[in-house]
């Protein structure tokens, strides 16, 4: 009986340990929690659907793009995409 218990204590112990390292850390949810709601008002305010927000489409939909839109359009091209928007985001929170 004593062994069977043992057995349990120890089955118990390793699931609990492997469902820790399984989850991801809270700092890591937190920007892909981020990133997909970044992805879903980007699709919202992309009124013309071609992957590009003019500064008239942030304003409208994305205002705080809009207000960092030069900053973002690092190449000047009247445009921004959502991998710019991203790194521009990544880049500001390594910078905190």
């Amino acid at each position: 009986m004593k062994r069977v218990l043992v057995t349990l204590a120890i089955c118990i112990l390793s699931t609990a340990a492997m469902a820790q390292t399984a989850t991801p850390p809270a700092g890591g949810m937190r920007m892909e929690r981020m990133l997909q709601q970044l992805q879903t008002r980007f699709a919202s305010a992309n009124t013309t659907h071609d992957g590009k927000l003019t500064r008239e489409q942030a304003a409208a939909g994305m205002p705080r793009v809009a207000q960092h839109f030069d900053e973002i359009d690092t190449q000047k091209m009247g445009f921004v995409t959502l991998a710019q928007i991203e790194d521009f985001m990544k880049q500001r929170m390594a910078s905190r």
